[in-house]
């Protein structure tokens, strides 16, 4: 059998997301800017995303990131984020996992203890530095685009949960933050589908209503991300369940989303920079975050969020396309 398609992978799992970082097999996208080639690949290869992201390849809760060369001189790679939701202009869980992959698959000169690499996202600069133990990442921290906060405390109408009230930041995507006790329900996996629901509800009430729109940032326009918080949370500790479109859940604390949420407690004067803050995902995997400055982002106060975490490599494989397989882009059930 000759593949008619063949496509060479890294997976990991970051705090127990998955990313499955592709070495070659897609060729070099089209685009002037990282963010150009994300909205070409949406436009033109995104049965390249169905291929690798869904079943029988992957699965409901599916991510991972396409290496590229850079478009930016000052950067080492380039980065195409890609999950079952789309493609996302940043990743943090992602961003540790690419770290990861190219220290220990020696796709960047490996330097011990630390190893700095300048990442070329759809989204901005992200510097990852990479502490290095024998050859192995033995943790990552993601210095993030700016984020900020786009409201604070705004209420949504949404079917079946009444006016429920939100806050919407940007840590790299959009996220709206919603306390559980808003929508009456406690933090407990054995009701993850009420909060799947009760986050998609929210996130469509919102596209719908009132979408965010990123003053710099093409193709940047929606939410798909609710960040749904645990009751006691607060800006030294806190507890999440992330429901994501279509309807799963991270597994990871998530790094853009830790950012959009240090943003916003940082509006409110609860979080000051330099402060640790740790975020704790639905199936209690950590990420500390901390900000480190204050900027602007098309005039807008923001600030520049880090966050540390850990990623392990899964396996390596060849996806290959037989030619006479009936679901050559996957499929989703």
């Amino acid at each position: 059998m000759i593949p008619a398609r063949r496509i060479r992978a890294v997976d990991s799992h970051t705090e127990g997301m998955p990313t499955r970082v592709v070495l070659d097999g897609i060729g070099e996208i089209p685009g002037a800017t990282m963010n150009e080639r994300r909205l070409h690949f949406i436009a033109h290869l995104d049965h390249l995303r169905h291929f690798l992201m869904d079943e029988p390849r992957g699965h409901p809760a599916m991510s991972g990131a396409v290496l590229q060369r850079p478009t930016r001189p000052d950067c080492d790679w380039g980065v195409v984020y890609i999950e079952v939701s789309g493609c996302l202009p940043m990743c943090g869980h992602g961003t540790i996992g690419v770290a990861t992959v190219l220290v220990e698959e020696r796709l960047v000169a490996v330097v011990e203890p630390v190893t700095t690499i300048r990442l070329d996202t759809p989204a901005g600069l992200v510097v990852a530095t990479v502490a290095v133990d024998e050859g192995r990442a033995t943790s990552v921290t993601i210095e993030n685009v700016p984020s900020w906060t786009d409201r604070l405390d705004a209420v949504i109408e949404v079917p079946g949960l009444g006016a429920v009230p939100y806050s919407l930041a940007f840590g790299g995507n959009f996220y709206a933050l919603v306390d559980l006790d808003a929508v009456g329900l406690s933090f407990d996996r054995a009701r993850q589908r009420d909060i799947a629901d009760a986050g998609l509800a929210i996130m469509n009430a919102i596209n719908e209503q009132a979408p965010p729109h990123h003053p710099e940032i093409e193709g940047v326009d929606h939410c798909h991300h609710v960040e749904l918080i645990a009751p006691g949370s607060d800006a030294r500790l806190s507890r999440h369940a992330m429901a994501i479109h279509p309807g799963w859940f991270d597994r990871s604390p998530c790094g853009t989303g830790t950012s959009a949420r240090m943003a916003e407690l940082h509006s409110r004067g609860e979080l000051p920079l330099g402060q640790d803050f740790v975020n704790e995902s639905f199936i209690g995997s950590r990420f500390v975050g901390r900000l480190v400055a204050e900027t602007e982002v098309a005039g807008r106060p923001a600030v520049v969020p880090t966050i540390t975490g850990r990623a392990w490599i899964t396996g390596r494989a060849e996806y290959v396309l037989d030619p006479t397989d009936p679901f050559p882009d996957g499929f989703v059930f």
